[in-house]
């Protein structure tokens, strides 16, 4: 099998973006977007995926953290359905449950090719830190749209809003790793022949 890697950079006159991913890497981030907890949450998935990302955003965060959060996310969708291509020899389902100390996520993710995303955080807090919490679920939709999957993120409890979106964002990253996993062959996992 061919090394699953991608470099992606994107320029517009919100962010300025450049990124390297391997899918088949050992959990290894390197990820700064000037938003702490952005980065945070990236390095988790990373982490948890087994991915290796390097991730570098300059975005116009004196305007707010949305287009930085946003473009992150596209980008790295971007370069996962890169290195999915067609699809083949993947298992392409791939579901998990992940605690964080009280609160508790399940994820569904269906590497389809068609984009679809319905996200539940039930987030209290406006912000955490100075993350727009609208933010953070922007992050999975906008990651699902980039990547074209159909992504399904609830979190099912908690009473702390950081525990509760990282929870959910480890269940993500789990989820994707199993979806991603090789078969041992080539051929498309779908009864039309075709993602």
């Amino acid at each position: 099998m061919s090394a699953r890697t991608a470099t992606l950079q994107r320029r517009t006159r919100e962010t300025d973006i450049t990124l390297t991913l391997d899918v088949d890497g050992s959990g290894q981030a390197d990820v700064q977007t000037g938003i702490g907890f952005l980065d945070h949450m990236l390095t988790a998935l990373t982490r948890h995926a087994r991915f290796d990302l390097t991730l570098r955003c300059t975005g116009d965060l004196d305007v707010d953290g949305h287009h930085t959060s946003e473009d992150c996310a596209l980008v790295l969708g971007e370069a996962m359905d890169q290195i999915l291509g067609d699809r083949s020899g993947i298992h392409r389902f791939g579901f998990a449950y992940c605690p964080m100390d009280e609160a508790l996520a399940r994820v569904a993710v269906d590497l389809s090719g068609r984009p679809a995303s319905v996200v539940d955080l039930g987030l209290r807090l406006e912000l955490i830190d100075t993350t727009a919490t609208e933010n953070i679920t922007h992050v999975f939709h906008s990651l699902a749209i980039a990547m074209r999957a159909s992504l399904h993120v609830d979190c099912l409890r908690g009473e702390n809003d950081h525990h509760r979106a990282e929870a959910s964002v480890k269940a993500c990253a789990l989820a994707l790793r199993t979806a991603l996993a090789t078969t041992g062959d080539d051929t498309i996992p779908s009864t039309k022949g075709v993602l």
